[in-house]
C-alpha cells in the first residue's frame, strides 16, 4: 500500500484488509548485539539494540562505487551484532555489521573509543570487526584517498552513528554476560552461488581443483551459542558469498541477502518481536567471496539475451556494461529473498543439529604489517616480495554483478594508450619498478605512489586470528578468492596442528576484516587479470605474503608465545586533509496552505493487495514507519512492522522547490489478519535557521476480509 506525506515526520493511519504477498525480513541500521562470554563451558551474553540512524538519504552507498547511487530510502535497516567470548583469562570479541567492509578509519574510531571506556580490556589483538559486504550500505566512513573520492568524501555523519553502533553493541553484550555453551556444525549450500570468474579460477594448478568439488566454497560454518540449560540463545554462521542480490541500481539502504537470513532466524527464534527486539542474535558473516557471486543465472548479454563472452565478460554491442549477472528471483528482492532464505534454511538446519560442543582455551594474535614491503622466501634460492599499491585496467571493466561505463574490459594484460595517456597527463606514470613489481597487470592507478591530499590507498594492514577452543577465525582485510581462501585456511590448520596443541581445528575466514585491501587472488589467478586481479592491490605475490604472516601468528598461538610477536608499525590517523564533498542539507520546503506530513496521495479505505501511499516527509532518529492494528478489545493500537520490516519500504525523493516526497509501500503479507490498520510516517525538517523540528501525522486504512 502506497501513501505520500509531506517531507518530515508525520504519522499517517490507514485502514485496510488484508492481502497477500509475503515477505519477512530484519534489517537494520539500529544495532544488534550479542555478546557472549564463554568461561570453560563458556559465559554467553547478548542482546540487540538500535543505534543512531544516520540520515541516509542523501549519502552514496558503498559497493558498486557508482557516483549515481545516492540513498533515497531504506529497505532494510542495518545492524551490528557483538559476540563477547571469555575463557576467564582471555576474552575475545567479534562483530559483524551490516556494511560494505571495515574500514581501517573505523576500527581505529571504535578501538579509541572502547579504549575510553574498558581501558586495556579489548584492543586491537583481540577484537574483530568485519563486514557482511552488503553493497548498499553507507559510505563516507575511509580515511584513503581513493575511498575518499568514490564516497564523495570523509564524512562525519556517516561514520559516527557506525562507531557509535558498533561500540554500543559491543557495549550490551559487555552488559550481559551469562554462562553458556558453544557447539559447532558445518555443511554446504550448493544452491546460492556460482564462480563468476572461473576462467580465473581454472589457471590454478589442476592436481589443486581437483581436491575439491566446487568452484566456490559451499561450506557453511555455524556456531551454536546456549545457556546451561541448553536454551539457544544465539549463533553465527560463515558462508562465501557476495551480498549483491540488490543490484546497483537500487537507491534504498539494505542489508540484501545476509541481513534477510539474520532477519528471517531472529523473526523464528524470537516469537513475535519486531525487527531489532528480542534476545536471540544471528550473526551471518563473509568469508572468501571474492569470486563468489549470489547471481546463479549467470552473466548475459542484456541486449540480445546471449551468453557474454566468457574470457573477458563483454558483449559484441555495449561491451561490459550489457554484460550482467542476475539472480534466480524475478527481480532483485526476489533474488534477494531466495538467496537469504537458501542461507537462512542451511544455517538453521546446522543450528538445529549442532551438537559438537567447542571447548578450549581462547586466543587471540594481532600484527600491523606493511604490506607494501614483505618478503618471503619461497625456496632456498628464491625470494618474492609485495608491491607498492596500484590497480590494473581491468578494475575499471568491474563484474558481472555491475560493470564499468567505459571500454574497459576483465582479462586486460595490456595497457590502453588512450587511457594511460590521460593517466599521465593527470596523475603522471607509474614508476618502472612499480610496473615491473606488478606484472603482467597494466597499472591504471599507481595508488601507492599517489599520496595527494592523502595517501590513496594503505600501507599498513592488521592481520588477526583468534581461536575459541577447537574454532580458528581467521580476519582476513579484503576480498579472497574461493582458491586463496582455500590455501589461507589450509596453511593455519597445519600450524596450530603442529604443536599437537589443537587438534581437529575448524578453520574459518571472516572476510572484510579491520581494514579494506580490495581482492586476494592466487599468483595464478592473478596472471589472468580478470577484476579480482586487477584489485589485488599489493601485487602477484600477495596471497603468498599473507600466508606467510598468518602462518607466523598461528604458530605464535600453537607454542603459546604470542606475548612476542612484535606489533608492527601502527597505522596512520589522518586529522588534516580529509575532505567532504557533500552538499549542506537544504532547508525544508512544502506547499502553500500544507503542513508537514499531510498526505499527498490518500489509501484507498479497503486493501487486498499490496499497495502504496505516498507523502512528504524526512528523517527520524528510531523509525520513519510504522504499521500498526487496532485491538478492539484494548482500544489501542499495536506496531506489527516498522521500516527495519521486509515487508515495508520507504522511499524519498527531493522535489521541486526543495519539496520532499516521502512514499511508503507496506507489501502484505498473507499471513496478515484481517482489521483496521494504520501506516505512520515520521521525520523532521529543517528551517532556515538550522532548526530541525519533528513532525508527526497519521491516515488510516481498512483491511476487511477479501469477497
Amino acid at each position: 500500500m502506497l501513501l505520500r506525506f509531506l517531507l518530515n515526520a508525520t504519522s499517517s493511519t490507514a485502514r485496510l484488509l488484508l492481502c497477500r504477498k509475503p515477505v519477512s525480513q530484519v534489517s537494520s541500521f539500529s544495532l544488534g548485539v550479542f555478546g557472549l562470554i564463554v568461561f570453560m563451558v563458556s559465559l554467553i551474553m547478548f542482546h540487540r539494540t538500535n543505534c543512531c540512524f544516520v540520515n541516509a538519504l542523501l549519502y552514496l552507498q558503498m559497493g558498486y562505487a557508482n557516483p549515481q547511487q545516492k540513498a533515497a530510502g531504506i529497505h532494510t535497516r542495518l545492524y551490528s551484532r557483538a559476540f563477547i567470548i571469555d575463557d576467564g583469562n582471555r576474552t575475545v570479541v567479534f562483530v559483524t555489521a551490516d556494511i560494505g567492509m571495515v574500514s581501517q578509519r573505523l576500527r581505529l574510531e571504535v578501538l579509541r573509543a572502547l579504549k575510553e571506556k574498558y581501558g586495556n580490556l579489548y584492543r586491537q589483538d583481540n577484537v574483530v570487526l568485519s563486514g557482511t559486504h552488503t553493497h548498499c550500505g553507507l559510505a563516507g566512513y575511509f580515511q584513503y584517498t581513493l575511498f575518499m573520492i568514490t564516497s564523495n568524501g570523509y564524512i562525519k555523519s556517516s561514520i559516527q552513528p557506525l562507531v557509535n553502533g558498533i561500540v554500543k553493541s559491543i557495549d550490551i553484550a559487555h552488559s550481559n554476560k551469562r554462562p553458556g555453551r558453544i557447539y559447532r556444525n558445518k555443511g554446504e549450500l550448493d544452491d546460492s552461488s556460482i564462480n563468476r570468474s572461473p576462467h580465473s579460477y581454472l589457471n590454478n594448478p589442476e592436481d589443486e581443483r581437483n581436491r575439491y568439488k566446487w568452484n566456490t566454497d559451499k561450506q557453511v560454518l555455524v556456531l551454536k551459542f546456549t545457556d546451561l540449560d541448553g536454551d539457544g540463545i544465539g549463533m553465527i554462521s560463515w558462508f562465501a558469498v557476495h551480498a549483491v542480490s540488490m543490484n546497483y541500481t537500487n537507491r534504498m539502504v539494505s542489508s540484501d541477502n545476509m541481513g534477510y537470513a539474520s532477519y528471517l532466524l531472529e523473526k523464528d527464534k524470537n516469537h513475535g518481536a519486531l525487527p531489532g527486539q528480542g534476545s536471540f542474535v544471528a550473526g551471518f558473516s563473509s568469508s572468501n567471496l571474492g569470486d563468489v557471486t549470489p547471481n546463479t543465472r549467470g552473466p548475459h548479454c542484456v541486449n540480445s539475451g546471449l551468453p557474454c563472452d566468457y574470457l573477458n565478460s563483454s558483449c559484441p554491442v555495449g561491451g561490459t556494461k550489457e554484460c550482467k549477472a542476475f539472480g534466480p528471483g524475478e527481480d532483485m528482492f526476489d533474488s534477494t529473498k531466495i538467496i537469504g532464505h537458501s542461507i537462512y534454511m542451511k544455517a538453521k538446519e546446522l543450528y538445529a543439529n549442532a551438537v559438537e560442543e567447542v571447548t578450549g582455551p581462547i586466543h587471540a594474535a594481532h600484527q600491523w604489517v606493511n604490506m607494501t614491503d614483505v618478503t618471503v622466501q619461497i625456496n632456498e634460492t628464491h625470494t618474492v616480495s609485495t608491491c607498492k599499491p596500484a590497480l590494473g585496467h581491468s578494475f575499471a571493466a568491474g563484474t558481472t554483478d555491475g560493470g564499468g561505463d567505459l571500454n574497459f574490459t576483465q582479462g586486460a594484460v595490456e595497457g590502453d594508450p588512450f587511457w594511460d595517456g590521460i593517466r599521465d597527463a593527470l596523475l603522471g606514470p607509474p614508476s618502472n619498478q612499480t610496473k615491473e613489481c606488478h606484472h603482467p597487470k597494466p597499472i591504471l592507478f599507481s595508488t601507492g605512489e599517489m599520496n595527494w591530499p592523502l595517501p590513496w590507498h594503505p600501507q599498513i594492514v592488521d592481520v588477526q586470528i583468534v581461536t575459541i577452543g577447537s574454532v580458528a577465525v581467521i580476519a582476513v582485510p579484503g576480498e579472497m578468492t574461493t582458491m586463496s581462501g582455500r590455501r589461507l585456511r589450509k596453511a593455519v590448520k597445519e600450524e596450530l596442528e603442529s604443536e599437537n596443541t589443537f587438534k581437529d581445528t575448524e578453520v574459518v575466514i571472516a572476510g572484510l576484516s579491520n581494514i579494506y585491501t580490495h581482492y586476494i587472488t592466487t599468483y595464478e589467478e592473478y596472471q589472468v587479470q580478470r577484476y579480482e586481479g586487477a584489485s589485488t592491490i599489493y601485487g602477484p605475490h600477495t596471497l603468498t605474503a599473507y600466508l606467510h604472516k598468518y602462518r607466523s601468528l598461528a604458530r605464535a598461538i600453537a607454542q603459546d608465545r604470542v606475548s612476542e610477536l612484535p606489533a608492527g608499525p601502527e597505522p596512520p590517523f589522518f586529522t588534516k586533509n580529509l575532505f567532504n564533498l557533500m552538499a549542506a542539507a537544504a532547508v525544508d520546503k512544502k506547499p502553500d496552505n500544507s503542513s508537514f506530513g499531510d498526505v499527498l496521495e490518500q489509501v484507498y479505505p479497503v486493501y487486498r493487495q499490496v499497495r502504496r501511499l505516498r507523502s512528504q516527509g524526512a528523517t527520524q532518529d528510531t523509525t520513519f514507519v510504522t504499521v500498526e492494528v487496532y485491538d478492539n478489545r484494548t482500544e489501542t493500537w499495536e506496531v506489527v512492522y516498522t521500516d527495519a520490516s521486509w515487508e515495508t519500504r520507504f522511499h524519498w525523493l527531493k522535489g521541486s522547490n526543495q519539496q520532499s516526497n516521502a512514499t511508503i509501500e507496506w507489501h502484505i503479507p498473507p499471513t496478515a489478519a484481517h482489521g483496521t490498520y494504520r501506516i505512520q510516517h515520521f521525520g523532521h525538517y529543517k528551517q532556515m535557521k538550522a532548526i530541525i523540528i519533528l513532525s508527526k501525522h497519521a491516515v488510516t486504512v481498512e483491511r476487511k476480509t477479501p469477497f
